[in-house]
């Protein structure tokens, strides 16, 4: 038996693996590269394997960085079945669809660019028809339930608690004349005590784990916490006369927040009526699965089912508003009242949280408040970072508006929840493979694993193959992601230097102040000849 690992390795997205035994080939997930320009690139690569020779697709939940190249798989050839949640293939028949549409407005968008430029057009990675004929392939079960996928197949899926319909796979693989080998994947793994759904199961025992690490090196504010500062920052720009703008994932987070935001204005007799602002949720594919959470009430904690049964609708309250039309989002930028909007996309990759940010970022009496995870190369990891300028769709914006973050709204497990949920197993898995988290989180969460647990992690590659025989694992290289993440680091790198020389200009009235040249003149010169030197140095290095 063979696990490849081809996605979300070193970096927090594009999930897939590929387990290769004598008579089958399965993918736990087959998700979409999303951040730098450089990554997503990847999404457009060939496959490291043949579709139509794999025969069977565990999907751990819908966020598109695990289930977003589903229909490009379909597209080029896999004729197999997928396996997920009931609550996942529902989540994921509006996602994937949306998604098409994306890929179609980008290409469209870019294809003009490139017939100005003399290009050749470019396809979309999929259309909303391949989508919508990828979901054909679906079947799904509930939590719990055991399923004997083939002869020397079964899986499981356990709650996950991440999102509504995420899951822990747990995967049973018998080979003849060999004893079965258990492998556990835990998908994205939530926070405890997270709004509306429950928290992740522990799984009992394992031969192999392939756990995620996100969050391997954070610690999350504490529950409380988060919503007392959300508040705060909504009363505190509101009077100020401003807006807050919430970029928020559409599945998952947005419905948190409606869940958070219902228990305060709705249990709250005390809030003067000037608090009491319009809150938008402007995201149509928010909208659609909001009512999909609605339809499985069955994946709900006990809190949420108690509200519920004491007449409590925790997606509605007087102040929350649904924004559906193209139209309605736009007005909302052309009136001036404070206001809360939660918009879609979470990491400002897509969607028309671009187009809010655009027309509030330069205004210093507004917030942005980020509530989720921002991976590396995405306009919201470069905002939260402290940029002062930014360019939106073809504009340069500047940003003037506070950027807040409220990490205890996160979706995955901290590094302690991470570390108790192994704790959780009786019997600990022999190796345990470490993804979709950024280097720092990997190597950090490994460290402490080894330290508590004695188990030596490994922190696969982009694309190495481990096999497993009789018990012993042997590596294999084939490195996809090695050269990307190099380029990404000197990017970084140069982001450094760049923000360093416009700070440097800026100060241009404080070096030549005559007080400071009288007195530390020739320390000055000094160093900014070392630096004339060192910039001279590279560009000869680089010259050809």
């Amino acid at each position: 038996m063979k696990i490849q690992f081809l996605g979300a390795s070193k970096v927090v997205t594009g999930s897939n693996i590929l387990i290769t035994t004598g008579s089958y080939k399965i993918l736990l997930d087959c998700g979409m590269f999303q951040g730098s320009d450089e990554l997503e690139l990847l999404n457009s690569e060939p496959f490291e394997f043949n579709p139509a020779e794999i025969d069977y697709l565990f999907l751990s939940h819908a966020h598109i960085d695990h289930s977003g190249r589903i229909p490009k798989l379909v597209k080029e050839g896999f004729k197999g079945k997928i396996f997920c949640t009931k609550a996942t293939k529902e989540l994921v028949e509006i996602m994937l669809v949306d998604s098409g549409h994306i890929q179609e407005s980008d290409v469209v968008w870019e294809n003009r660019k490139r017939k100005r430029a003399g290009k050749p057009p470019l396809e979309p990675l999929y259309t909303v028809d391949d989508a919508r004929n990828s979901l054909r392939y679906f079947e799904s079960a509930l939590y719990n339930q055991k399923l004997y996928v083939n002869e020397s197949i079964s899986i499981r899926f356990r709650d996950a608690g991440h999102i509504l319909g995420s899951s822990i796979i747990e995967l049973w693989i018998t080979e003849p004349n060999k004893d079965t080998v258990k492998i556990v994947f835990s998908g994205d793994l939530g926070s405890k005590d997270k709004p509306l759904i429950r928290n992740a199961e522990l799984i009992e025992e394992a031969d192999y784990l392939i756990m995620e690490s996100t969050y391997g090196n954070r610690l999350h504010e504490s529950k409380e916490q988060r919503i007392e500062k959300l508040i705060n920052l909504i009363n505190e720009t509101v009077s100020k006369g401003g807006s807050v703008i919430i970029p928020s994932f559409a599945v998952g987070r947005t419905q948190e927040l409606i869940y958070e935001l219902n228990k305060y204005y709705e249990y709250n007799q005390d809030i003067e009526a000037f608090l009491r602002i319009p809150i938008y949720i402007d995201s149509p594919m928010a909208i659609a699965a909001t009512e999909v959470f609605k339809n499985n009430s069955y994946c709900f904690n006990d809190e949420t089912k108690k509200l519920i049964l004491n007449g409590d609708n925790p997606f509605a309250f007087e102040n929350l508003h649904f924004v559906r039309s193209h139209e309605e989002s736009m007005r909302l930028n052309e009136v001036h009242f404070p206001k809360v909007v939660i918009s879609a996309s979470g990491m400002c990759t897509a969607g028309r949280i671009r187009h809010h940010l655009k027309h509030n970022l330069w205004k210093s009496n507004n917030a942005v408040v980020f509530v989720g995870y921002q991976a590396n190369g995405t306009l919201g990891r470069i905002l939260k970072d402290g940029v002062k300028k930014v360019k939106i769709l073809g504009e340069e914006i500047a940003v003037l508006a506070g950027i807040h973050s409220i990490e205890g709204f996160s979706g995955h497990a901290d590094q302690k929840e991470l570390l108790d949920w192994l704790g959780g197993f009786k019997k600990k898995p022999t190796r345990v493979f470490l993804v979709h988290g950024e280097e720092e989180a990997t190597t950090t969460l490994s460290n402490l694993i080894e330290e508590k647990y004695n188990i030596k992690p490994i922190i696969p590659n982009m694309g190495y193959t481990f096999q497993i025989e009789d018990e012993v694992l042997r590596a294999y290289s084939g490195e996809i992601l090695e050269p990307i993440q190099r380029k990404e680091n000197i990017k970084m790198e140069l982001e450094q230097v760049y923000d360093q020389f416009e700070s440097l200009v800026v100060k241009t009235e404080r070096i030549m102040d005559e007080k400071l040249l009288n007195k530390d003149y020739d320390n000055l010169k000094n160093k900014l000849l070392q630096l004339q030197k060192e910039l001279l140095d590279i560009n000869i290095f680089l010259g050809e």
